[in-house]
């Protein structure tokens, strides 16, 4: 191969594909149908979070990958997740689909499968730990983007009043989706974060555990996501897990009630 064959391929490696710029479109029409109040709000809040929570869960798997390129691993490019597209991922269902449907079922930002990186290619504890610690960052970013605007008021309207379970707010519909799309993706790094197989959590302690701890552990691996979501079901557990999520909602300003009241308008289909 030549060296412009050679240069042409990685261009396409890296280049963005139509089906994130699809999401993309989606989101941004959705989230300014929702902003200017066309159409059915409530299902424009739907469309608007699944979109962004989409967008999100590529970003995620984006900078595993980019980190890893950078740690090493050439082979994430040839493998198509420097694209964006969810589709190139090894595990479509645990990374893109199941995902969603935590969304839909339970209004829980769980995170899903990461990209896979060729390891032995990546040299040093610390660009490892950095590698999984990649995707929970994106998370918390996007969190405080969606948030901030929320916490600091810029979208309070005093001429809109919504009272939910002894709640009043002066806000509209789209401040309402900033705030549950924003609990799900502070929900996403606080679980990605947990020190369990499979999630980016371990994934960032891992490489400093001994040899012998690692392959004990790594049977479990298939399974953690899982099981996390299990313990999720328990009331105690569901209980404590949002009461840390939205305490750190409150840390940038940000009262529950836009989470919750925005998990309302999300369901569309219930009444």
């Amino acid at each position: 191969m030549t060296f412009a064959a050679t240069q042409r391929s990685r261009s396409e490696d890296r280049r963005i594909s139509p089906v994130f710029w699809v999401l993309l479109a989606i989101l941004v029409t959705s989230a300014v149908a929702v902003y200017q109040g066309y159409g059915n709000a409530r299902f424009g809040v739907f469309l608007f979070v699944v979109a962004g929570w989409m967008v999100s869960l590529c970003l995620h798997e984006y900078a595993h990958a980019r980190t890893a390129l950078h740690g090493g691993d050439i082979s994430v490019g040839a493998k198509g997740y420097l694209t964006l597209n969810p589709f190139k991922y090894a595990n479509a269902l645990l990374s893109f689909v199941l995902p969603i449907v935590f969304v839909l079922l339970g209004g829980i930002g769980l995170p899903g499968g990461a990209v896979w990186i060729e390891r032995h290619r990546v040299h040093g504890r610390l660009k490892h730990s950095l590698i999984s610690a990649a995707g929970p960052l994106v998370n918390l970013v996007a969190a405080a983007l969606l948030l901030v605007p929320v916490g600091a008021g810029w979208l309070d309207d005093p001429e809109v009043r919504a009272v939910w379970n002894g709640y009043e707010l002066n806000v509209s519909p789209f401040a309402l989706a900033l705030g549950f799309l924003g609990m799900l993706q502070l929900s996403a790094t606080l679980l990605n974060l947990l020190p369990v197989p499979g999630l980016d959590g371990y994934g960032i302690v891992e490489p400093w555990l001994s040899h012998k701890t690692r392959r004990a552990i790594e049977p479990f691996a298939p399974y953690g996501m899982l099981a996390v979501f299990a313990l999720l079901w328990q009331p105690e557990v569901n209980h404590w897990f949002f009461e840390a999520v939205y305490g750190a909602m409150d840390l940038l300003g940000v009262d529950r009630a836009y989470a919750q009241v925005g998990h309302e308008l999300f369901t569309f289909w219930k009444d």
